[in-house]
């Protein structure tokens, strides 16, 4: 039997061949393929970025001030002279209170739970806390809208006050859609720290808790950092769940048991309702492009967290 040693050079010749030429395959399709990606990438920011400046453009153009610094959303003819106004300062109020205390419900929770995962009790927390979060994980938003309709809208009427769609019952419901996130990625950074940390801690006295409130956190903070501001922008770009519980009235909230409206709540609500390419369809292109600004700042500060992290792993 021939062996590759002792075989023909053709025969050796063509197996180097094949080798390279799969190889070159391989490249070119994984190559291909995140170029498409990136491709996709570019063109959906364009679009978007496109869209979103066409309300400042044109014989209707409107000033950013009237756009973004303006309380009143009253996008038909209205008041004396029979215009039309486009402000959108309460929906970007209402995002940035649905997202800031959704992630400040759901960060310590997180926090709290990945502790309770990698440290207190690992037994348990691996084989029934996490895989719980993971599941939440994958929930899709329409349910915790539909819960959050059904048992904590009513919930909040009875026992809390108002009409029970407000501002709290949005930022429960997106606390517990982020929560499962934020839990799983402060686990995985608690779970990297190398475990001379912990030991070098417990060798200098201190007790279990004092080595994570001061050495174990602290060590894993940008990370944690990092896990809390995907949280946020997740927070940011929920547009269904908020809209089922939160009243979808056009004011600013005077208390937490009163109702407002997000961004994408009312871009959920008018999109299908207006012309495209007419000055009301642009602004709520307008309102998409900002949320994809405020989420590519997120994407920028997360990614400069964790340059800040692997510099300081150095």
């Amino acid at each position: 039997m021939a062996t590759a040693a002792n075989s023909p050079p053709d025969a050796r010749n063509l197996g180097v061949f094949r080798k390279l030429l799969s190889e070159g395959l391989g490249r070119f399709f994984v190559t291909v393929c995140a170029g498409i990606i990136i491709l996709i990438t570019l063109l959906m920011i364009f679009f978007v970025a496109y869209k979103g400046i066409a309300a400042f453009r044109g014989p209707e153009a409107l000033s950013v001030s009237e756009v973004l610094f303006n309380a009143t959303w009253a996008p038909w003819p209205t008041g004396m002279d029979g215009q039309p106004s486009f402000g959108i300062l309460i929906f970007l109020v209402g995002s940035l209170l649905v997202s800031g205390l959704a992630v400040l419900f759901a960060a310590p929770l997180a926090v709290a739970a990945a502790i309770f995962t990698t440290e207190i009790a690992p037994h348990l927390g691996e084989r029934y806390l996490r895989p719980a979060l993971e599941m939440f994980t994958g929930v899709p938003s329409v349910v915790y809208g539909w819960v959050g309709l059904t048992v904590l809208v009513p919930f909040i009427r009875n026992y809390v006050g108002g009409l029970g769609f407000s501002l709290l019952a949005g930022s429960i419901v997106v606390a517990v859609m982020i929560l499962p996130s934020i839990a799983t990625l402060t686990i995985d950074a608690l779970k990297a720290l190398p475990n001379s940390f912990k030991e070098g801690s417990l060798a200098l006295g201190a007790t279990r808790w004092q080595t994570i409130r001061h050495v174990l956190v602290p060590a894993a903070g940008l990370r944690i950092g990092t896990a809390i501001t995907l949280g946020l922008a997740r927070a940011l770009g929920e547009a269904l769940a908020v809209q089922m519980v939160i009243g979808n009235s056009i004011q600013f909230p005077r208390s937490l048991l009163h109702g407002t409206s997000t961004l994408t709540s009312i871009m959920t609500m008018d999109m299908s309702n207006t012309l495209f390419g007419s000055l009301w369809n642009n602004v709520l292109w307008t309102m998409a492009f900002l949320l994809l600004c405020l989420t590519l700042l997120l994407v920028v500060l997360i990614r400069r967290m964790g340059g800040t992290q692997k510099r300081g792993v150095r």
